[in-house]
């Protein structure tokens, strides 16, 4: 069983997911577009949850809503089934593929045997589409690799079936219906009006505001929890950021590129502004973590260092609040 399904590598797993399955059921969206209808700028700090013993942060929002706010916006159907019985998991999902349905997923990465060593850790929300099957292989579409690839039927079921959080209980999801007009342009002042309430929430753990919360943090964790355990959170802060959930410099950098792509639809020129500045400060997201990943790899040779990524990280909070602020001005 292989279905006629085309490959297309992004930079985040769920935008590229959805991209690939749109495109293939004959709507041509864009990462960038899908990422910005479905509000995927998020940041929110839960410093009472550990991930990898290490205080949760997220850049984006829960698995699943950036692909359900974007069929909303735009009126698609999309189907999403979660299982208890594996074996019923799998028959399902070879019933799509016999009928030439490439199907997302809900996988977890730490069995994923083609991911790198470095990237294989115990996270439960990556994304990725089965488009084809063989006698002893799935054959997969991971947006985030280069080239399709494959596991085996046992790898497969182990993944889909990941314990811990957000276990992905064998969910699977594809388009059922997309109309034949879509309206872009109201779908994407929605999706924009909604990122920016989230940004700029008035809750200390959401947002710019909860960015500014960590930048406290940072001044803290030496002190209260020692160097070892504060290098630690750096790392998990950095690996989630840009390695696995590309929330930080990567975030904004598709930001961007959809904020130029709804200035075209809109007709709207300060859009195309406002792309440039959230870009420039996806820079300052990437040299945020070159510099903390120099302190937990034991390289750095500034002098107060904590002191000086908690300043970094408040500037980058500064500039998002004034950023997003313009943003929602814009839109009206």
């Amino acid at each position: 069983m292989d279905t006629n399904f085309t490959h297309h590598q992004s930079a985040h797993c769920e935008n590229g997911v959805a991209s690939n399955l749109l495109k293939f059921n004959g709507l041509n969206i864009s990462e960038p577009m899908v990422f910005g209808i479905g509000s995927g700028l998020f940041f929110v700090y839960l410093p009472f949850i550990k991930v990898n013993h290490a205080p949760a942060i997220s850049y984006r929002p829960l698995p699943g809503q950036i692909f359900n706010k974007l069929a909303k916006r735009l009126n698609l159907k999309i189907k999403r089934q979660k299982f208890s019985n594996e074996t019923i998991a799998t028959n399902a999902l070879d019933e799509n593929l016999r009928n030439n349905i490439p199907t997302g997923l809900q996988v977890g990465v730490y069995n994923l045997t083609y991911f790198p060593d470095e990237y294989r850790f115990h996270f439960n929300a990556h994304n990725l589409v089965v488009y084809g099957k063989t006698e002893t292989d799935y054959l997969i579409s991971d947006p985030v690799m280069e080239s399709v690839t494959t596991l085996t039927h046992q790898e497969l079921n182990i993944v889909r079936f990941a314990k811990g959080a957000f276990a992905p209980r064998g969910q699977m999801y594809y388009p059922i219906q997309i109309p034949e007009n879509v309206d872009f342009k109201s779908a994407i002042k929605k999706g924009i009006q909604n990122t920016c309430r989230d940004m700029l929430a008035p809750v200390p753990i959401i947002g710019v505001r909860g960015i500014k919360f960590v930048a406290k943090q940072i001044r803290k964790w030496p002190v209260k929890h020692g160097t070892k355990m504060a290098n630690h959170y750096l790392a998990q802060m950095v690996r989630m950021q840009e390695e696995i959930g590309t929330g930080g410099g990567g975030f904004r950098f598709i930001y961007g590129a959809f904020l130029q792509e709804a200035a075209v639809i809109l007709e709207n020129k300060k859009l195309l502004e406002l792309s440039k500045e959230i870009t420039a400060i996806g820079d300052l997201w990437r040299d945020y973590a070159v510099e903390a990943s120099r302190v937990y790899k034991n390289r750095s040779t500034q002098i107060d260092v904590y002191n000086s990524l908690a300043n970094q990280l408040l500037d980058i909070a500064n500039k998002e609040e004034v950023f997003f602020k313009k943003l929602k001005i814009a839109i009206k």
